[in-house]
């Protein structure tokens, strides 16, 4: 969305409440922000178009489907390559898009390159990711891990 088409406070109630439940009705929606639900309809429709709705997704429990460890790896990258192979941080991001473990990985400022959260089905699991898939990897210098003990809060809803 540009400039001139910014969210009024509609489009933020709108985007708060499929934010809350995706599959909820354009007349339930309508109701909640005052609006019928063809222009609720309209509405979305132009987030959709402008990007501003970018798909929608089930949410699902990772302990409900057996993943039940969940870690966050900082990894540091190798800094100097030949100059006949790709760049390392290429090389990097391509192979993440490959690793079903790894379900978020974030370019980083200051000691560490990449944040990448890991979830896995147990420890055996994790072990076997680090050893056979990330330290493998030509690019990977080191990496630091933090398991998660206890989820406080978890929301993939952006304050809108």
């Amino acid at each position: 969305m540009t400039e001139s088409q910014a969210l009024d406070k509609l489009d933020k109630a709108i985007l708060r409440a499929l934010q809350r439940n995706g599959r909820e009705t354009y007349d339930v929606i309508g109701e909640h922000v005052g609006l019928s639900s063809s222009a609720v309809l309209r509405r979305v429709k132009r987030l959709e178009e402008s990007g501003v709705i970018d798909r929608y997704v089930a949410l699902v429990q990772p302990q409900a489907v057996g993943l039940g460890l969940t870690a966050y790896l900082n990894v540091r990258l190798e800094k100097h390559t030949e100059s006949h192979k790709r760049n390392p941080m290429d090389v990097f991001r391509a192979s993440v898009q490959t690793w079903p473990e790894v379900v978020e990985c974030a370019s980083l400022t200051g000691d560490m390159d990449y944040l990448l959260r890991v979830v896995v089905r147990d420890m055996s699991h994790y072990s076997r990711f680090i050893m056979d898939t990330l330290l493998k990897h030509p690019s990977v210098q080191d990496c630091r891990t933090s398991f998660v003990l206890d989820l406080v809060k978890a929301t993939t809803a952006l304050p809108v």
